[in-house]
């Protein structure tokens, strides 16, 4: 009989795509980056317990072209500033990719939250735009010119924190108990340019970044950046406090039936 592909793997060949995933090269991206501080109750309002807000309300978006051979990713993210047991990280809010690849890897392995979206950066010259589009609406635009180019970071380890959980078949609560995640990312540049613009947040009923207001914006940037990823499980948390964050990961169903707002643009 031939070789039916659904069938079980045998060890070695798990053992090998093991050993594969070990031996990745570095993979570089080109990404646009705005930090900006924006309204501190707004900021706390969007964190689950046990998360905190750190000593400033920052907000991060990113978005890159990532070079994978052959299958060219366009990611993003919009995340703010945390503080879980003494450790400062980000809490992305949410995480566009342009292929379902990079979408179901991150949500089940990691718990990111992670949308299937329009990821693009565009360089003519010194003149950039980036943007993260769903359902027709540009709800991150970043516009600008490329300055000076900045000294290269030393390299750097950052943190991020997510929820991994599985909502209940039943529609109430979840499957099991959610845990709450630490992934961290090595990061080293071997580019990076100041660039001269602004960060447009357009109203969006499915990405509401919009409650994040850019009251001062600190940095903005292009770069070019390789980083690894590593996660693992810190602790179970409650379920009852993560229970009313739960709608940030997913698209409310009724909205379907709702066209963009008046205004809106792609």
């Amino acid at each position: 009989m031939a070789r039916v592909r659904y069938g079980a793997r045998t060890e070695a060949e798990i053992a090998a795509s093991r050993e594969a995933r070990s031996r990745l090269p570095d993979i570089w991206s080109t990404g646009v980056t705005a930090l900006w501080e924006s309204d501190p109750d707004a900021v706390a309002a969007v964190l689950p317990p046990p998360l905190k807000p750190s000593g400033r309300p920052l907000v991060r978006a990113s978005i890159s072209k990532v070079d994978l051979p052959g299958y060219p990713l366009g990611a993003g993210s919009v995340a703010v500033a945390a503080v879980h047991d003494g450790h400062e990280g980000w809490y992305p809010l949410v995480m566009p990719m342009t292929h379902e690849r990079a979408l179901t890897g991150g949500r089940e392995v990691f718990g990111e939250p992670k949308k299937l979206g329009e990821v693009s950066v565009e360089r003519d010259g010194l003149v950039v735009r980036a943007r993260l589009v769903r359902h027709g609406i540009a709800f991150v635009e970043i516009r600008g010119a490329v300055g000076e180019p900045l000294p290269l970071p030393e390299p750097v380890t950052k943190l991020d924190f997510y929820f991994k959980f599985l909502p209940a078949v039943d529609g109430e609560g979840f499957d099991s108990g959610p845990v709450l995640i630490h992934c961290t990312r090595n990061e080293k540049f071997r580019r990076l340019e100041r660039i001269t613009g602004d960060v447009v947040l357009r109203e969006s009923m499915y990405d509401p970044v919009a409650d994040l207001p850019v009251r001062r914006l600190i940095e903005l940037t292009i770069g070019e950046k390789t980083s690894d990823q590593q996660g693992r499980a810190v602790e179970r948390v409650s379920a009852d406090a993560l229970l009313p964050y739960v709608h940030q990961r997913y698209d409310d169903p009724q909205q379907i039936h709702d066209g963009p707002p008046e205004g809106s643009v792609r």
